[in-house]
């Protein structure tokens, strides 16, 4: 009679999936942000696998968390096991529905820049179904079920992302509100209109064309910036534009750009991938699309 013995208990797959993460991050509470879950469930899970090991993986202080020893020694395959599981979730999704398009965006890209290009490509591609989700952060195109991603990227730019253009800002306002503007100086009697992603976004372009100059710089603010272009068309104030996400506002007519001069931001306006698209496949005319008005 043959014996079959238990096999030995291996940790759950979202145990060891929340200890790459905050490994990888050296931070329990970006780890839950990324899993979408609680701090807490994070943590516990990551004692569950120390338990289980029988050894500290994390060491906790009051700045975060480091790796030990035995952490360390086995992040880079955690790294690329979770990675590897990535690709070939992704391949499964797309081999099971090749129609169907996934993107990731800023909600102000998502709103002002996306949006106003979509109907072109659904007319275009009408067998093709694209979903739009809006994100403030990055997702891991890897790991995360989406094909494209659209976001601001301030450091140097990774072989799998196109560049749509340098951020560049400068005051733009409704036709009625520019009409009592002779040069910057006449801004100090004008409501500025803020947007809470950028906050700095008038003290920069100030500092670059009015440095000597001390203005009040309060004013309505707006948590989405498609909300403050919004009122800013409506005649509510003057806000500072961004080039990219206020040009078509600016080549229909329902904001005009204040002055001429413009700052430039160190960062770009990119076109995120997973890897280098085949030529004429889906993604790549969609993304030559969404490239054409640039």
């Amino acid at each position: 009679m043959s014996v079959s013995p238990p096999r030995p208990k291996m940790p759950s797959l979202n145990t060891l999936r929340a200890f790459e993460a905050v490994a990888r991050m050296t931070s329990i509470s970006a780890a839950a942000d990324e899993l979408c879950v609680t701090s807490a469930a994070v943590a516990q899970h990551v004692k569950l696998l120390e338990a289980w090991a029988g050894e500290k993986l994390l060491k906790r202080n009051p700045q975060g968390v480091e790796l030990t020893p035995l952490g360390a020694s086995v992040l880079t395959d955690f790294k690329i096991a979770f990675d590897q599981l990535g690709v070939a979730v992704q391949k499964l999704r797309t081999n099971a529905a090749p129609f169907e398009v996934r993107i990731a965006a800023l909600p102000s890209i998502a709103q002002l820049w996306l949006s106003p290009r979509l109907p072109e490509i659904r007319a275009t591609m009408p067998e093709v179904a694209i979903s739009v989700s809006a994100l403030e952060q990055c997702p891991n195109l890897i790991r995360d079920s989406f094909d494209l991603a659209i976001f601001y990227q301030n450091h140097e730019v990774s072989d799998n992302s196109i560049i749509v253009g340098q951020d560049a800002i400068f005051p733009v306002s409704s036709p009625a509100v520019v009409k009592t503007l002779n040069s910057p100086s006449d801004l100090a009697s004008e409501v500025f209109l803020h947007d809470m992603t950028w906050k700095d976004d008038w003290k920069v372009w100030l500092s670059k064309v009015l440095p000597n100059k001390n203005f009040n710089k309060s004013g309505p603010e707006f948590t989405l910036y498609s909300l403050a272009v919004e009122e800013c068309k409506n005649g509510a104030g003057i806000l500072m534009g961004h080039q990219d996400l206020v040009r078509s506002q600016i080549e229909n007519g329902e904001l005009v750009a204040v002055f001429d001069e413009k700052v430039h931001l160190p960062r770009n306006l990119v076109i995120k991938t997973q890897k280098p698209l085949p030529a004429d496949s889906i993604l790549d005319t969609i993304v030559a699309m969404l490239l054409k008005k640039d």
